[in-house]
């Protein structure tokens, strides 16, 4: 079984975050707990995907589709590895889209995993 690509993308930690998006750790923790972010631990330490983040800010439509996942009985992981993994419905990756400003038709799809 070969594993599936998926979207290629550099990780950052919660220093990175307060540097790249120039808010207090506070903030973006917040930020992560109304789910304008989601991250994962990896060895150990939090991380969030650097295409979640566009022009220093986090990618508008991306809460939405998280708030969608999570309805859909997603964990952070799952939600994560959806975003970043070809989806055959839409094309490309699900965060591809949602960069493309496609964000009805990738909540229309994380809608119905439910």
């Amino acid at each position: 079984m070969t594993e599936t690509p998926r979207f290629a993308t550099d990780w950052l930690t919660l220093p990175d975050l307060v540097d790249l998006l120039g808010e207090p750790l506070g903030r973006v923790r917040r930020l992560l707990d109304d789910h304008y972010l989601i991250g994962t631990r990896r060895d150990g330490v939090l991380r969030v995907p650097a295409a979640f983040i566009v022009e220093g800010r986090p990618l508008p439509s991306l809460r939405g589709t998280i708030i969608v996942l999570h309805d859909a009985g997603f964990d952070a992981d799952e939600t994560i590895d959806w975003l970043l993994t070809p989806e055959e419905t839409i094309g490309a990756a699900p965060i591809e889209a949602l960069l493309a400003g496609r964000k009805s038709e990738v909540r229309r799809v994380a809608a119905a995993l439910a």
